[in-house]
């Protein structure tokens, strides 16, 4: 066909009466009656002769074929009645759902009618693999076919394996894969808002949780992964500290009360996970005291206070009452010889180091800081505060909490001979008066004779 006048606008062409359109297979073609402005839509094979008031608007057009495993989205789709066939007009024009989509999935090829479009292209369906989920969610109100009620908003999952079928009432959000949760290892979950767990356990928004079963886990619709919880290894030589975030009970059924501090041993498990209202304060190795040590423990705890100097397993208390584990402030015990413990919340060493050895020809200064009942050589001694005195060497010196211990002295005087050491210079000089005053005695003894 040609223009009709030079410079005219495109769309105005001649079309002769004569005008044959050869519409091949599969394809199709709109004829605009322009005495009724009715659009109508022919699909071949076939010739089609254009009458005198007809226009061809568009095509011919190959058909939409949708192969299988595919879907297709039509924007402004064409009514249908209750028997699934096109709704026309009276006029013959197919009438239209304005601004409405359809999904259309694997069926005979077929044309677009007038104000029908394609939104995107042909698109393979998705299809869903084991351990994974669609996350969808409602645009619009909707009964399914099973007869469930969607209402817009509504978050769901569709679960695999299997093939998603698209609803125009429904958008895919993202796809849920599965988190796999390993040996020593545990999920933290937190609520997206109250629900109902799949262990049938009532969760209220932004609560969480520790998952600690085996194997892959794949989260709810309402479930937000927060992150993966590895387990503390527990060894003879290594405890945990922990600390209560939230009063609850924990994994060993004990009851924690919120800010409470307690250590976890490997004689309650070789591996711990960290509860939810658990907070890690740090990792806390043994303590270890050879035959020769001794050491210093300022507020020690109840239990350890009333056992400093029994020979019994210095780690009882972790198992003990919460009255047993409070530190008792302001005060320090001594703990000796051959112990392994951990150190209890609260509690510091202040001093720990072998004991003092002394030797023949030495000897040690001590003082009372407070008075007391000693014992020498089987006797009972009251020392007084301030008071000041020497033990002798050969001997091992143990401490005590109520003595200060002073500097190591050498003699003044000695007689290796004789085993005679003096320290004291106040014994030296009464030493000296004693020895002239039996030299005169003697002096005297001879004249006599």
């Amino acid at each position: 066909y040609q223009r009709r006048v030079r410079g005219a606008p495109m769309d105005e062409y001649i079309f002769p009466k004569d005008l044959l359109y050869k519409i091949a297979p599969l394809q199709f073609l709109h004829v605009l009656n322009k005495n009724t402005n009715v659009v109508s839509v022919q699909v071949g094979p076939k010739t089609y002769r254009c009458k005198e008031e007809e226009k061809v608007v568009y095509g011919p057009s190959p058909l939409i074929v949708v192969p299988p495993g595919h879907y297709v989205v039509i924007e402004n789709p064409v009514c249908r009645n209750k028997d699934g066939t096109i709704s026309f007009t009276e006029q013959g024009q197919a009438r239209l759902s304005h601004g409405d989509q359809e999904i259309r999935l694997e069926q005979d090829p077929f044309p677009l009618y007038p104000g029908e479009k394609l939104s995107g292209r042909i698109e393979p369906l998705k299809v869903v693999a084991p351990n994974t989920a669609l996350r969808l969610q409602a645009s619009r109100d909707f009964v399914d076919k099973n007869g469930t009620k969607y209402i817009a908003g509504q978050d769901w999952l569709f679960h695999g394996p299997g093939t998603y079928i698209p609803r125009k009432e429904v958008r895919v959000v993202h796809v849920v894969k599965s988190v796999v949760i390993g040996p020593n290892q545990a999920l933290r979950l937190r609520a997206r808002k109250d629900f109902i767990d799949r262990k049938k356990k009532s969760r209220f928004a932004g609560e969480e949780w520790l998952v600690r079963d085996l194997g892959a886990y794949l989260p709810d619709v309402d479930e937000i992964v927060v992150r993966t919880v590895n387990a503390h290894i527990l060894t003879e030589k290594k405890a945990l500290h922990l600390l209560a975030t939230h009063t609850f009970t924990d994994a060993y059924g004990k009851r924690r009360k919120a800010g409470e501090e307690w250590l976890i041993t490997s004689k309650h498990s070789e591996t711990h996970i960290p509860d939810i209202y658990e907070q890690v304060c740090n990792e806390v190795n043994i303590i270890t005291l050879t035959k020769r040590q001794y050491c210093i423990v300022d507020n020690p705890i109840a239990r350890r206070f009333e056992k400093a100097e029994e020979d019994e397993d210095m780690d009882d208390w972790i198992d003990g009452d919460w009255n047993s584990r409070l530190p008792k402030l302001g005060t320090k015990i001594i703990l000796k010889k051959d112990k392994n413990f951990f150190m209890a919340p609260g509690e510091t060493i202040s001093t720990l180091v072998d004991i003092t050895v002394l030797g023949e020809d030495q000897a040690l200064w001590l003082q009372a800081l407070e008075s007391f009942t000693d014992v020498v050589k089987g006797k009972k001694i009251v020392r007084r505060p301030g008071e000041r005195w020497l033990i002798y060497g050969p001997q091992e010196y143990w401490p005590r909490l109520e003595v200060k211990e002073g500097h190591i002295v050498h003699p003044i005087f000695k007689v290796e001979s004789l085993n005679l050491y003096v320290f004291d210079p106040s014994t030296l000089i009464l030493f000296i008066i004693g020895f002239v005053l039996l030299l005169i005695l003697i002096v005297k003894f001879i004249l006599w004779c």
